[in-house]
């Protein structure tokens, strides 16, 4: 028999779950958004500042590593050095901030100074559809019907976006695509690469880490760290931005989002990424997009949203 006393406290369960959902739902959100905001400031800097992909994705990198890596001294400062005398764990830190992270935002970047933010960030978004066929492959399953009809809607609007529907003709530069789809494929790599790390330490250790090995690879390879681009004030904002915004504070409220509402709530969110970089893009820098542009955007969307409800429905 229910007390009173036992309904009070439900109510006040019930009440605490919905917060939680509400604010897992604000951060993913943000989180999301800031993404979007932080790649239309990388094209603000390729627009205005003798700046390229190799300096900006040195500095971002470096920057947000050592930010990430304070940030987790002061909240975890145990773990942060315990993962230093686990040999293995540091090497496959080492293969995914070279390969994973420093793979993803180089081609991220180099997407965006050959096209723009969010032409990149559409992109981007057809990692969903490497990890849907590199899964079918390696478990050798057949994808169904539903996966099969995502993938084509992904084509078309790729084709969209590149060609404007005309077949004999490239709007978008050969580079602009090139990187855009090496940025999905870092994206998968990423993910495969960073699973066995976050299953030990904090994602947040994980990405200060890797943050730190692949900006310093790319400063020394380089010698970017040597270059002194002439940044006015503005320039200078617009940095900060990208890092506290755009990478610290971007990563920072998508995985709290994720913690409150599960990954695939927040990845169905996620697709705020690419939207709200087209628009402020748009608002800010001012860039055109045709309605072919953004039939393109909204099919490689659509095709994220598919892929996302099916994996919740399995779930």
């Amino acid at each position: 028999m229910t007390t009173e006393r036992d309904a009070k406290e439900n109510n006040k369960a019930g009440d605490s779950g919905k917060k939680g959902v509400s604010a897992g739902v604000i951060c993913a959100v943000l989180g999301a958004v800031s993404w979007g905001f932080s790649g239309t400031c990388s094209q603000y800097m390729f627009m205005n500042y003798e700046v390229d992909s190799v300096w900006l994705t040195t500095m971002r990198m470096t920057i947000s590593g050592i930010v990430l890596f304070i940030i987790s001294f002061i909240a975890e400062r145990k773990e942060l050095f315990e993962i230093l005398r686990r040999k293995r764990d540091m090497i496959n830190e080492a293969i995914f901030g070279i390969a994973g992270l420093l793979f993803c935002q180089f081609s991220y970047l180099t997407a965006i100074q050959y096209s723009n933010s969010a032409t990149a960030t559409v992109l981007q978004n057809l990692s969903v559809v490497f990890i849907a066929v590199f899964t079918a492959v390696i478990t050798r399953t057949m994808l169904g019907k539903k996966q099969i009809f995502s993938i084509a809607l992904a084509l078309f609007g790729v084709f969209l976006i590149a060609t404007h529907g005309n077949i004999r003709s490239m709007v978008i530069s050969g580079k602009g695509l090139f990187w855009g789809l090496c940025t999905a494929v870092g994206v998968v790599v990423y993910s495969m690469l960073s699973a066995r790390l976050a299953a030990r330490w904090s994602s947040r250790i994980v990405s200060a880490y890797g943050m730190l090995i692949g900006g310093f690879t790319l400063g020394i390879l380089t010698g970017s760290y040597s270059l002194r681009p002439e940044l006015d004030p503005a320039g200078i904002a617009v940095m900060a931005m990208i890092v506290l915004i755009g990478t610290v504070g971007a990563f920072t409220l998508f995985i709290e989002g994720i913690n409150k509402i599960g990954a695939v709530r927040a990845t169905l969110i996620g697709c705020l990424e690419p939207v709200s970089a087209t628009v402020i893009s748009a608002i800010w820098l001012k860039s055109t997009f045709s309605i072919t542009d953004i039939l393109g955007f909204v099919c490689i969307i659509a095709t994220v949203l598919i892929f996302n409800i099916n994996k919740r429905s399995a779930e």
